[in-house]
């Protein structure tokens, strides 16, 4: 079984520990419960921007070059991610030198410099960043369809857009930041070989962080739209037309979030899958075609995605959801059940490899959920589930009135679509 440790240091912030005796390699990962969802409206697109800061100069290393320099002599790997639910900054490098990604991190994360004309030039990146999503038919198909399926700040971008980068000023940031880069909405994961200087290293940086005395901000509700069917359709010059098809789904930790990973991996889970056989290899509709499961704390949405032939586009989307109305009638077959739970534990134990990947897999859950289960654990929830319970799950799920729809492609009337937005009874 996988072992880990979980540790709280003096100022409440929270620490997992998850050893790893067959790597020379370490991973210090931080993580903060914030990201797109908590997010004004005016301040749209602040907790990316934070992010792309930390890389800006602090005081004892004023620019970039200094802070990749350092990180560059050793040959670490380091990044940064901003969800909706989240945001998280991450070094991974040799372990004797885990001194300097701690220290690393913590001179980051606070005590950024935010000069002003650092903050001026990237706002310009972030807009280059919003148009490189959007000018990128795959992923602004899944934004255009979580704006169809929520109501509330998760239909919003994470990137914010043009007019909310131009009113975002540096004072802002720095507010925002110093609400909710606070130890009770940290969570530290150091993967991987651990030295026994780590857990001082840590109290004598991270651990030195005040709470601030007023109660930071949690995020905002969201809910899911009811009423479909719905389609959001843009149009866009293109040669393959890029379809998104979403449904309700459970949030994080939620009892029956099993059996609807097991039916996104008999649906759209491999080239073996019934949506990749049926779409691509017998009728060539498509060149991909994938199905994917997206938690948050209080909510979740199932997606299938799918490159489709421009002038077959109809006839694709109706196979798509001609499959979804078989799995409703018939559910899932006793040898598709087995194969999807080896998938999908195949999938997790190779994911698991990288000291990276354990980092965040066991620090989300804290983060997020403030409960962990191991790898095993969760697989053992997988191996658990049975054709009964993907039929109830698939029933549930798949229904007309909560369908949502993104297409990108050149086409401008939405009627046509429309038409075949329904699960076959």
């Amino acid at each position: 079984m996988s072992l880990y440790q979980k540790t709280t240091l003096k100022n409440g912030t929270r620490v997992i520990m998850v050893p790893s005796h067959d790597t020379q390699a370490c991973t210090v990962l931080v993580l903060f419960e914030v990201g797109s969802r908590y997010e004004s409206a005016r301040l749209a697109g602040a907790s990316h921007f934070v992010e792309h800061m930390m890389f800006k100069g602090t005081e004892r290393r004023p620019s970039t070059l200094d802070i990749s320099r350092d990180l560059d002599s050793v040959g670490a790997d380091y990044n940064a991610f901003t969800g909706k639910d989240y945001t998280g900054y991450y070094i991974k490098l040799n372990a004797s030198k885990t001194p300097l990604a701690v220290d690393m991190l913590h001179d980051m994360l606070f005590h950024s410099a935010y000069a002003h004309e650092e903050c001026e030039r990237e706002r310009e990146v972030i807009k280059e960043e919003i148009n490189m999503y959007e000018d990128n038919p795959i992923m602004h198909a899944e934004e255009l369809l979580e704006e169809l399926v929520y109501d509330g700040t998760l239909a919003r971008p994470i990137a914010g857009t043009h007019r909310t980068m131009d009113g975002i000023d540096r004072a802002m940031l720095m507010k925002y930041r110093a609400a909710h880069y606070v130890p009770s909405k940290t969570v530290i994961a150091v993967a991987g070989k651990i030295g026994p200087e780590v857990d001082a290293l840590l109290e004598s940086t991270f651990g030195a962080v005040r709470e601030p005395k007023r109660k930071p901000q949690g995020y905002p509700k969201s809910s899911l739209r009811r009423g479909g069917p719905r389609l959001a359709l843009k149009y866009k010059e293109t040669e393959q037309v890029q379809f998104t098809l979403g449904f309700p789904g459970f949030p994080y930790g939620h009892k029956k979030l099993a059996a609807l990973s097991v039916l996104s991996t008999v649906l759209g889970g491999g080239m073996s899958s019934r949506l990749f056989t049926e779409v691509r290899e017998r009728r060539g509709l498509a060149y991909s075609v994938r199905a994917s499961l997206s938690p948050y704390q209080d909510v979740g949405n199932f997606a299938i995605q799918a490159g489709l032939t421009k002038a077959k586009i109809e006839e694709g989307i109706a196979v798509i959801l001609k499959e979804i109305g078989k799995t409703v009638k018939s559910g899932v077959t006793a040898e598709e059940l087995t194969r999807a739970k080896e998938y999908i534990k195949g999938k997790t134990v190779l994911g698991l490899e990288e000291s990276s990947a354990l980092a965040e897999f066991f620090a989300k859950q804290e983060l997020l959920q403030r409960r962990i289960l191991t790898p095993e654990e969760r697989l053992a929830r997988v191996d658990a589930v049975t054709r009964e319970d993907v039929k109830a799950v698939t029933r549930e799920v798949f229904r007309t009135s909560g369908l949502s729809a993104a297409l990108i492609g050149p086409f401008k009337d939405k009627k046509p679509f429309m038409k075949l937005l329904r699960v076959p009874a």
